[in-house]
């Protein structure tokens, strides 16, 4: 792996008050033109101004004095791999205001990050260019030479110079309109001048596009802006805009500061959604929804998502972290109030129940690494910005917040928030300001217990021994980090301040007891319980921690999954905390298995997804040796019940979560070899292609994946057909994320060749590829091959963006066999990818895991599996 960069931010000899900006993209030569007029205040006098820019060149530059004479610039030095340019100046620019113009020129580019043009087809079928950006983390220097970093502040006055049919867009509303003095029919829009803002936020967009519109109670105007001919699509979007926007005025007790907000589907995006002040930006499947043609888990993406962006109008937006260490400040609270806004806005998700399987449990899962890193990182060179765009930052960021949260109370936990946004509005702020704010409204030691969470990598695993005293029972409870690999070695390992709460069979919803765990080991006390009862930790699984009982415990606590008296997320938690235990070699994988059939009454979604996911897990695990067979009977036996009592179609009076969970159980049983599962999908699928009967929405993923697995090249090519048939990107999408499960060697090349094709959009080639590593074994061996033959091509894509981390991680995590771990570790060392750095040490250590989990559990496994077979009666439904 390369070294580490030196790094030094930029000097603020010079530092910017506000850019007046103007912007001419040309959409057919695919480039742009610039001129920069910005205001500016030197503080120490200097002969040379240090600015960002990248793949951008400067014409001419100048300087000119409050009531002085204008100097002209007489070198730009660029400093690509720092993407820093110094300009040079004959003499000392003297202290004090000044205004710096900077004339340009750079490319509309095709890699997602800029200012960079996206292809779209227009209603009557032309394709055309629309220009847009995507400036976080450190691309707004791709847009316009400028000051990019969060701390630095300033104004913007925009102009955009465009043709005249087109939609313009940025930040703030239009001031003016006119016609440009070229006479060549192109318009001039000019915007109103923004707040104080970071450089990040900046956002233009040009293009054709429709919309919806409507106002809140105070008067700001929120439009959702769709691919022209699709404006109904917007309407889910703005509905959860409309009551997201009062819901946080209210929360923060601060007003959303901008006149308007826009919310914009783009076709070419790289993240989910960016939260530019304004207009935020959006892929297509992250804010279009058909009334008709989308289904209920599209719906649920679409409101997290407006959730999220909108969080960060006052939080990263309107008080920003003061680096990208700070990052998670952003992405953690977004990711955590998004829930809360959701489950104001409909309750029937049951979203706070979704979360521990979405966002807690994954987290878990990554911070289990030796490759993890703290919440709180160290960033340096823009290339290891995008490394932290991970599951650290949001997932475990918003479950800490949901602990904290949890631990202050709601009430003073928004005092506190007012406290920060009101101190910090406008301004840039570090984590220890929030602890402050937050300890401020408590009183509680918030920064001492935090820092314990954020500044050390990891978590803690709480194991607990119980005797009976009396009438009362007494805990012992010890802390020690969690590893994936195995038992915890070192002497003096971390510690946390861990809120413990305790609850009994008595009141299973509530805490009987809260302790603070803040040493190695502390004892505990429970008064009145009776030798029968079950004693549980962590009720509503709330803290960030896994439990491991004493077998009498664990034992105790089967009847309460079996009987339902647990509460949905603890009965979650109780087996994914075995099933991670197992992994870890800390229990048998055959104990997490016995309990997992204790689930075979769950009606609960979230639960029956979690344990879907884990046995997906299992199940590639054992893909990898002769007794595949055996775990898919396993599953097969599991979720044939639930199956049986939901069948095919909504009954009456259901809701959103039977809904997914029909979804879920009938695609996990398709793709187990359910033999009536897959006579049904293929049926309904031959009706749907033949258009005797089109499949409802929230059907086709469990039904396209069934003929898929079980399917030849008739049922590829009729999918491919019906991929390029699609109006929806959501119905691409979900058909380019389930193509992989083809079986057969020679359709599996065919489906990667496709990933590539310009039928895929680049952003969405990714899933293509990750779905053939998911599907099979043969499909991870060849997706492996297909990213190292067409690595300069996906490397040219991806270069320096999340996604990259991604593409890797979905095509190699897979394997369990450590020569593979060399094979990909040597393949990186030799091909760089600064930005999937730590991402591919994780696989690695991923695939060294799985291969000691196979060494150390195969044979138990196998011979479980074989004696639950002889005992089991077979059925015909196999």
């Amino acid at each position: 792996m390369p070294e580490k960069k030196p790094f030094e931010r930029l000097p603020t000899t010079v530092i910017p008050i506000n850019y007046g900006l103007s912007l001419k993209p040309d959409l057919i030569d695919l480039t742009f033109e610039g001129k920069l007029e910005a205001s500016v205040k030197v503080e120490i006098a200097t002969s040379q101004v240090v600015m960002n820019c990248a793949d951008i060149d400067i014409i001419t530059a100048s300087f000119t004095p409050e009531g002085g004479e204008e100097i002209q610039a007489t070198g730009f030095n660029y400093q690509n791999e720092d993407e820093k340019v110094t300009l040079s100046f004959p003499s000392s620019l003297r202290k004090g205001p000044g205004t710096l113009k900077i004339d340009f020129v750079g490319e509309l580019n095709d890699k997602m990050k800029g200012f960079y043009r996206s292809k779209y087809t227009t209603p009557s079928g032309d394709v055309r260019i629309a220009a847009v950006t995507q400036f976080e983390a450190t691309d707004a220097r791709r847009a316009f030479p400028c000051w990019d970093e969060p701390a630095l502040k300033a104004t913007f006055d925009i102009t955009l110079i465009v043709p005249e049919d087109r939609v313009a867009l940025s930040n703030m509303n239009v001031i003016d309109r006119k016609p440009h003095d070229g006479g060549d029919n192109m318009v001039e829009v000019k915007f109103a001048r923004t707040p104080v803002m970071s450089t990040y936020l900046v956002a233009f967009v040009v293009g054709e596009y429709d919309f919806v519109e409507t106002r809140t109670a105070d008067g700001v105007l929120i439009r959702v802006y769709t691919p022209v001919g699709k404006g109904e699509q917007g309407r889910f979007a703005l509905e959860v805009a409309a009551k997201t926007i009062p819901f946080y005025n209210d929360y923060f007790l601060v007003p959303y500061p901008l006149p308007k907000i826009d919310l914009i589907a783009i076709a070419d995006f790289a993240a989910g959604a960016m939260e530019n002040w304004g207009l935020v930006t959006y892929r297509e499947t992250a804010l279009l929804i058909d009334p008709k043609n989308s289904c209920s888990s599209s719906r649920q993406w679409v409101a997290l998502v407006v959730g999220h962006e909108l969080a960060h109008q006052w939080f990263g937006n309107l008080v920003t972290m003061e680096w990208w260490t700070h990052l998670w400040l952003n992405e953690g609270f977004a990711s955590w109030i998004e829930y809360l806004c959701v489950d104001h806005c409909f309750p029937e998700y049951d979203i706070w129940t979704q979360f521990v399987s979405s966002d807690y449990t994954r987290a878990l899962e990554l911070d289990a690494l030796n490759n993890s890193h703290p919440i709180e990182v160290n960033v340096g060179h823009p290339s290891e910005v995008d490394e932290i765009f991970d599951a650290i930052s949001y997932s475990k960021g918003a479950s800490v917040i949901r602990m904290l949260h949890d631990y202050i109370g709601d009430a003073d936990f928004r005092l506190g928030m007012k406290l920060y946004l009101t101190k910090f509005q406008h301004r840039n702020a570090k984590t220890e300001d929030l602890w402050a704010s937050l300890e401020e409204a408590s009183k509680k030691p918030i920064g001492a217990m935090m820092s314990t969470w954020t500044k050390q990598m990891g978590f803690p695993l709480i194991c607990v021994k119980e005797e009976q005293h009396g009438d009362n029972r007494v805990l012992t409870l010890t802390q020690k980090k969690f590893c994936a690999g195995g038992p915890f070695t070192g002497n003096d390992g971390p510690l946390w301040m861990i809120p413990v709460a305790i609850s009994t069979s008595e009141a299973p919803s509530s805490a009987k007891i809260t302790v603070m765990l803040d040493e190695r080991t502390k004892t505990v006390e429970l008064k009145n319980v009776k030798p029968e009862e079950w004693v549980k930790l962590n009720p509503g699984t709330l803290g960030f921690y896994r439990v491991q009982y004493s077998s009498e415990m664990l034992e105790r606590l089967l009847p309460g999954i079996r009987n339902l008296s647990l509460l949905p997320v603890d009965r979650l938690s109780l087996q994914n905390d075995l099933f991670s235990l197992a992994r870890a070699g800390l229990v048998s994988t055959v104990e997490a298995l016995k309990v997992m059939e204790a689930f075979v009454n769950e009606p609960n979604y979230t639960v029956w997804s979690d344990l879907s996911c884990n046995l997906g897990t299992l199940s590639t695990l054992l893909s990898n040796t002769e007794f595949q067979d055996e775990i898919l009977d396993f599953i097969r036996d599991l979720f044939e019940p639930i199956g049986s009592k939901l069948g095919w179609d909504p009954k009456e009076g259901e809701g959103h979560l039977d809904a997914l969970l029909r979804g879920l159980v009938l695609g996990k049983l398709g793709k187990a070899g359910h033999r009536t599962t897959i006579e049904e999908a293929r049926q309904r699928f031959k009706d749907h292609v033949d258009g005797k009967q089109i499949i409802s929405a929230d059907l086709k993923t469990p039904v396209y994946v069934t003929v898929l697995k079980h399917g030849d090249a008739a049922i590829l090519d009729a999918m491919l057909k019906l991929h390029k048939q699609a109006d929806m990107s959501e119905e691409r999408n979900r058909i380019e994320r389930v193509l992989g499960a083809i079986p057969v060697p020679e359709l599996i090349e065919k489906v990667l060749t496709f990933a590539l094709s310009e039928e895929v959009r680049p952003q969405d080639t990714v899933s293509v590829i990750g779905g053939v590593a998911g599907g099979s074994m043969h499909g991870k061996r060849a997706a492996w091959n297909f990213l190292q033959q067409n690595w300069d091509e996906l490397h040219s894509r991806y270069q320096g963006g999340f996604l990259m981390a991604r593409l890797i991680k979905l095509t190699v995590e897979g394997f369990a066999v450590e020569k593979m771990a060399s094979e990909v570790k040597d393949f990186f060392d030799v091909h760089e990818a600064p930005s999937a750095e730590r991402a591919i040490q994780q696989c690695c250590e991923n695939i060294l895991l799985n291969a000691a989990w196979l060494k150390r559990d195969a044979n138990d496994i196998q011979l479980y599996l074989k004696q639950r077979k002889l005992s089991t009666p077979p059925t015909t439904e196999k």
